[in-house]
């Protein structure tokens, strides 16, 4: 086995890495740029090597950089994760010509993969099923409408060299077939260097469900069960699970054993994925083949006990698979939710800056598990699991210059139902401040009912969340619950409020047993019934809900369970009551006596500041462009400026007609949240 392993990459994939090289006994090598100095990585490793500036392109994707940390660390393999060069064959070849193990597959695979239309070709040629479609390079537009006719609309125009949504369009007529065409080729050059475009069939009621194959270098090869990845944004995945609630038993298998087919055509030897698209009657067709490990594969980790970087090291050592198709069990059920520094009431733009508070749940291990490639048992009815991987820390730094995931949440259980509900807690439980983040919005999507039946498409977030995200609205049942835990919150800390030393003589304070707490438009009438394990909270509709739990004034979580089901509330003060966050939802939830929300309903409402002649920042980010000048007359929809924010240039319009009076900003200047661009009238 190898004494020490490089990991050519940063974040949570390498300190992933780092964490089953540990276990094995190797010794592992991080590499860093000027950003990363401080990373999580970085300390985790037995040593790190420093490879350039902060861009990827000037230091993590430099593979003359890299050989040389390869070279001066002595490193006897390179594990390269996810990303910036676990699918470069130029990458592999240099390491086998210096005589370093690839964590990953053979050259030759990762060539014929790396091709759209390569790939589609030998996976017919092996029996895979595929979409219908063009594979031949199309010459011009006109030749595109002749195809796309011959296929059948709606087609999709694709990139074959294509990645991350890049180059590629749907068309459901003659002229979005001419137009996407002529887009796709310019996208595809620009992006790749690489203009070709092939086009295939759209499938309808599309659902993104991926194989997991695991092959060794003496010709043995298995599936490891099936992702379901539909719920996607810009063609990026959000929630994963393991696995598919749409999935039968047999295309299980039919999708397992062409996915392994199809490895083994291409002398695969890793951990690969294959990728498919299902449609509504569970016709399944392959999409492409990931050369590498997945951002997901942790789900398939938990219900199958099997660590599949521990299983890529081996075979990169040359060792044979000890696992059959026979020893494969799934148990259970796993849901991943990644989350991003990226804010969703700002149609998801990205957010930069210092993680002032990062507190993720704790972990907990459960479920099956493997000891020397044997079953340990099984897992008990009621069993969860909660895995956080994650390359960050409080008070470090989410950069400007990569990818802005800051953690991979999962959750185990035996069923998929305890699951979604160990995910519901674990979000709720999820401190993060000081950025913007998705954390409301896979709450969301937890609750949804879409999702918990299992009847989503890749169409989800696109079709329940038309407008953007805009917050959630909870249901009254779940406010009675925030209300009682809240009441009982209150009078704690009302009791501790009693007790603060220099009072008055005769002047004792006495905490009411009724309370009115409002919040999200409505009053709930309460009345408190406390003794020393909890508290019994009556509405005066007549229904009572025991609280009980750990929470003092100052404490940022409150952990309770109210009629003996968990809530979990993230807690800040405001003025009368608190702010709480639950489910997604964030409330300002004000606990008053009787009297005091009797006045409160007489005060004023106070309106929000009028911001409708201004262009405000949406984010933290650098003036790339400015577009108008003062004086000058805008339409609705023309361009006024450009924000650069983690490398990606997010052009800001006008909302309406109107006349720009003054610009606060000029190319170069960087921004805050809100700040204010320019003025109109």
């Amino acid at each position: 086995m190898f004494d020490k392993i490089l990991i050519a990459n940063r974040g949570e994939i390498a300190c992933r890495v780092i964490k089953t090289a540990r276990k094995m006994g190797i010794q592992t090598v991080a590499i860093y740029s000027d950003a990363d100095r401080n990373a999580l990585h970085v300390e985790m490793a037995d040593e790190a090597i420093h490879i350039g500036p902060p861009p990827a392109n000037q230091s993590y994707i430099v593979i003359e950089k890299v050989m040389e940390a390869v070279k001066a660390s002595g490193a006897q393999a390179v594990h390269p994760g996810y990303g910036f060069l676990s699918e470069n064959s130029k990458f592999a070849e240099a390491l086998d010509a210096a005589g370093v193990a690839f964590v990953g597959p053979p050259v030759g695979a990762i060539e014929k993969m790396g091709d759209k239309i390569t790939s589609k070709k030998i996976a017919q040629e092996a029996g895979v099923s595929t979409v219908p479609g063009y594979m031949g390079l199309i010459e011009d537009a006109d030749d595109a409408v002749k195809i796309s006719n011959e296929v059948g609309y709606p087609v999709m125009i694709k990139a074959s060299a294509g990645g991350g949504g890049k180059g590629m369009r749907i068309a459901w007529n003659d002229q979005e077939a001419r137009e996407g065409f002529q887009s796709s080729k310019n996208e595809a050059a620009n992006s790749f260097g690489d203009d070709r475009i092939f086009i295939e069939k759209f499938v309808t009621q599309p659902r993104h469900i991926e194989i997991q194959v695991l092959c060794d270098s003496h010709g043995n090869g298995i599936y490891l069960g099936e992702r379901e990845c539909s719920i996607q944004r810009r063609n990026q995945k959000v929630v994963e699970e393991a696995p598919s609630p749409f999935l039968d038993e047999a295309t299980r298998k039919a999708m397992g054993e062409q996915a392994v087919a199809l490895a083994k055509a291409v002398g695969y030897a890793s951990a690969g994925t294959v990728e498919f698209i299902v449609d509504g009657d569970k016709n399944f067709y392959f999409l492409e083949m990931n050369t590498r490990l997945q951002v997901e594969h942790p789900v398939t980790e938990l219900i199958t006990g099997v660590d599949l970087v521990e299983q890529m090291i081996r075979v990169a050592n040359g060792e044979k698979l000890t696992m059959t198709q026979d020893d494969v069990k799934l148990t259970g059920w796993a849901i991943e939710n990644r989350l991003y520094a990226e804010d969703p009431y700002r149609g998801f733009l990205p957010s930069i800056g210092r993680l002032t508070r990062y507190r993720p749940p704790a972990e907990v291990a459960a479920g099956p598990l493997l000891v020397n490639d044997k079953w340990q048992g099984d897992a008990s009815a009621g069993e969860t699991a909660v895995r956080n991987d994650t390359g960050v820390f409080e008070g470090g730094e989410i950069s400007m210059y990569y990818d802005p995931m800051i953690a991979k949440l999962c959750t185990w259980a035996p069923t998929r139902g305890e699951a979604i509900e160990a995910m519901r807690v674990a979000l709720d439980s999820f401190e993060v401040e000081g950025i913007g983040h998705n954390l409301p919005f896979l709450a969301a999507v937890m609750d949804h009912p879409k999702f918990v039946s299992g009847e989503m498409t890749t169409a989800f977030i696109a079709e329940e969340y038309p407008e953007g995200f805009e917050g959630v609205t909870l249901p009254k049942d779940d406010l009675k619950r925030i209300a009682a835990a809240t009441a009982a919150m209150n009078r704690i800390a009302e009791i501790r409020r009693t007790r603060v030393s220099g009072r008055m003589d005769n002047h004792e304070r006495h905490v009411g047993d009724d309370w009115v707490v409002t919040m999200q438009g409505e009053d709930f009438n309460v009345t408190i019934d406390a003794d020393p394990k909890g508290a019994s909270v009556t509405f005066d509709d007549g229904t009572q809900l025991r609280v009980e739990g750990d929470w003092r004034p100052g404490d940022q979580l409150a952990t309770m369970t109210v009629d003996g089901a968990p809530l979990v509330l993230k807690v800040g003060k405001i003025s009368g009551g608190f702010r709480i966050r639950a489910r997604g939802a964030d409330l300002k939830v004000h606990v008053r006596s009787p009297r005091h929300a009797e006045l409160a309903r007489l005060m004023p409402e106070k309106l929000p500041p009028d911001t409708s002649k201004l262009l405000l920042c949406p984010m933290p980010g650098l003036v790339v462009k400015v577009d108008v000048e003062e004086g000058q007359e805008v339409q609705e929809g023309q361009a006024l400026c450009t924000i650069e924010a983690m490398k990606m240039e997010n052009i800001l319009r006008a909302e309406k007609k109107g006349v720009v009076t003054k610009i606060n900003a000029g190319q170069g200047d960087s921004l805050a949240v809100d700040e204010v661009i320019m003025e109109f009238e």
